[in-house]
């Protein structure tokens, strides 16, 4: 995985989120029957880049979060495109488009990275809920989690749900 900031968009690619993005290979065992990725192992993709986006975000802090307590209590994806097995990677924007006391929602663009193409292949979010592990219930977030989580605040994801509403 590599991990990354965006530059200027060449001509014409469209830019989603606070310029953060997470380049993640492709498995094999990702493909279907159908020789495309399979709706399952897009989930696992963007736990992929969520996983990697606190770590980088967060630092050493990334790594007590993931193991004191964070819960994906809602996650929406909105398929775009096919994705056929290649061996370069997808660039996923990832972002945060919200924050309450407890949870925050990242957004998702799934795409090609500049230098493959210009496909955008899927839109997604994810509410997470931070928790006292110990406790079993939610905490809410911290001063320096919020102040991480504001530094990359964006709009929402375009999902064509809320387009429609």
């Amino acid at each position: 995985m590599q991990p990354g900031r965006t530059g200027p968009p060449p001509g014409g690619t469209r830019r989603f989120g606070a310029g953060y993005f997470v380049d993640i290979p492709l498995r094999w065992s990702d493909m279907d029957a159908f020789g495309h990725v399979n709706n399952v192992h897009w989930a696992r993709l963007l736990e992929q880049a969520r996983v990697q986006v606190l770590l980088d975000w967060f630092g050493e802090l990334g790594e007590e979060i993931l193991r004191g307590g964070i819960v994906v209590v809602h996650q929406e994806l909105e398929y775009l495109e096919q994705l056929e097995y290649r061996r370069q990677p997808v660039r996923v924007d990832v972002w945060v488009q919200s924050m309450s006391r407890s949870s925050y929602d990242l957004a998702y663009a799934v795409r090609d990275p500049d230098e493959v193409g210009r496909t955008l292949y899927l839109l997604a979010e994810t509410t997470q809920v931070c928790i006292d592990a110990a406790a079993g219930r939610p905490r809410p977030l911290g001063d320096g989690e919020r102040d991480v989580l504001t530094s990359h605040l964006a709009d929402p994801v375009p999902l064509r749900r809320r387009q429609r509403a």
